[in-house]
């Protein structure tokens, strides 16, 4: 890639990162934004995506177990079904002319999710029945590792919407099963001898850096709606980009 594009991207991943990173997110979804957008070919989208995705779930994890918001109970059912349906999922290949409009709607659902999504005050909350996180989470990890998308983008909503988990217990739950389903993923696709782009090194070092500077900022409560809206544009003019290009 050209240095002149290459500059504008390191910084859009930088940003996302940053953005991301506020709310626990790895930013699958948003990175796939940014290659869309720098109109990078979709064969690259999923296992640069799960790379980044490592970094900054990393980070996220991190920061938010050491503020102790991690529960386990709510966590594992979904991570044991969603870790080897990951894997599959990376290890399969879709043709552009499938890959381009699935990641597209991906992408616009994600918006508007994202759009969405409130802050919940304090609420009484119950985690799921055990049965209900494993399918869950066998469908979020194949969708995972199929698309590059990290599947945290879906089980934060979900979590949320149905009172599962806190919004702080739900950023952290998010974080990992990111993270885990990242690496299943990015392992899957390795596996299907698929090459990481040349140019990915630089675009951790944006994410790395902005992962960082993203959970500090987030640990000192800036405006998750905001944030939210801004990511919500970001994505849905990737998004139509895929569908209408």
């Amino acid at each position: 890639m050209i240095l002149e594009l290459l500059i504008p991207m390191l910084f859009c991943t930088l940003l996302v990162a940053v953005l991301y990173s506020c709310v626990g997110h790895g930013g699958a979804s948003g990175y796939i934004a940014v290659l869309a957008l720098f109109s990078v070919a979709p064969e690259v989208f999923k296992p640069t995506a799960l790379t980044l995705n490592l970094l900054v779930a990393g980070i996220a994890t991190f920061s938010f177990a050491r503020a102790g918001h991690f529960s386990w109970r709510l966590f594992w059912p979904f991570a044991a079904t969603s870790i080897p349906f990951s894997f599959l999922g990376g290890y399969l290949t879709l043709p552009s002319h499938i890959y381009r409009p699935l990641v597209g709607v991906l992408l616009l659902l994600s918006a508007s999710r994202l759009l969405l999504q409130k802050n919940q005050a304090s609420a009484r909350t119950t985690p799921p029945s055990t049965p209900t996180a494993l399918v869950i989470g066998a469908v979020l990890g194949l969708l995972s590792g199929l698309t590059g998308v990290g599947g945290g983008i879906f089980l934060s909503p979900l979590l949320l919407l149905f009172k599962w988990g806190e919004a702080r217990e739900v950023s952290a739950v998010a974080a990992l099963f990111i993270l885990v389903n990242s690496c299943a993923g990015l392992l899957g696709h390795l596996s299907g001898v698929q090459a990481i782009p040349s140019y990915a090194p630089f675009m951790a070092g944006s994410a790395l850096l902005g992962g960082v500077v993203g959970s500090l900022l987030g640990s000192r409560h800036l405006p998750v709606p905001t944030i939210m809206r801004v990511l919500s544009v970001v994505l849905a003019i990737a998004g139509f980009k895929l569908l209408l290009v």
